[in-house]
């Protein structure tokens, strides 16, 4: 998970460090009802109706996890900073949720397979994107989907993977046009909390 600072957000970051203040961050924790009700409407209309199972990849403190759970889907999360995992341990206390230290290009999961794999500012920060989707690929059943939540940062130098880039990669995974949705999210304030003026976009892609 990044903080939505100009200059590059994910490099160099000790995430076990930043867990204790990470929730600070309004599109993070996800306290404010508006902010939290704005992603809960769009992961309504991004996963299925039907509850599954899961994977959520980059899960952080488990903020969306816990949206996901409360939607009825069964959910696993993986995270590379065991500090974040613990919180997300701790947020989700109780619910059909487990939490594992691993990285995001070869989760901890093993034969497990996934009806959902949900990754939000994850897929820029890894080498070869190429590669993570098509392993990503391979932990969803027959029918299942990713969804991936991405942006480009800063205006003097940006970072990260625009919607035409990951929407290529994806394409050759997919059997046709039709299995691919492009969905901007800067021109909802809601989401972030704030306006903003970078590129902000989901792409659900079904298999």
């Amino acid at each position: 998970m990044l903080s939505d600072g100009g200059t590059n957000p994910g490099a160099g970051v000790d995430w076990d460090a930043e867990s204790g203040t990470f929730d600070e961050e309004p599109d993070h924790g996800l306290r404010d009802p508006e902010i939290r009700g704005a992603w809960a409407a769009r992961l309504r209309d991004w996963l299925p109706e039907r509850p599954g199972d899961l994977l959520d990849v980059g899960c952080g403190t488990g903020s969306l996890s816990l949206v996901a759970s409360e939607q009825g889907h069964r959910v696993t999360g993986v995270d590379l900073a065991p500090r974040m995992i613990d919180r997300a341990r701790a947020k989700l206390a109780g619910r059909d949720a487990v939490f594992l230290v691993g990285d995001a290009v070869a989760p901890p999961v093993g034969e497990q397979r996934f009806d959902v794999l949900l990754s939000r500012h994850v897929l820029w920060t890894l080498p070869h994107p190429e590669r993570v989707l098509r392993h990503w690929r391979g932990l969803l059943r027959p029918g299942g989907r990713l969804v991936l939540v991405e942006g480009v940062w800063g205006n003097v130098s940006p970072v990260g993977l625009s919607a035409e880039r990951t929407a290529a990669l994806l394409r050759t995974l997919l059997s046709g046009p039709a299995d691919l949705r492009v969905e901007p999210l800067s021109g909802d304030a809601r989401l972030w909390g704030r306006e903003v003026d970078d590129e902000r976009y989901a792409v659900v892609a079904r298999f």
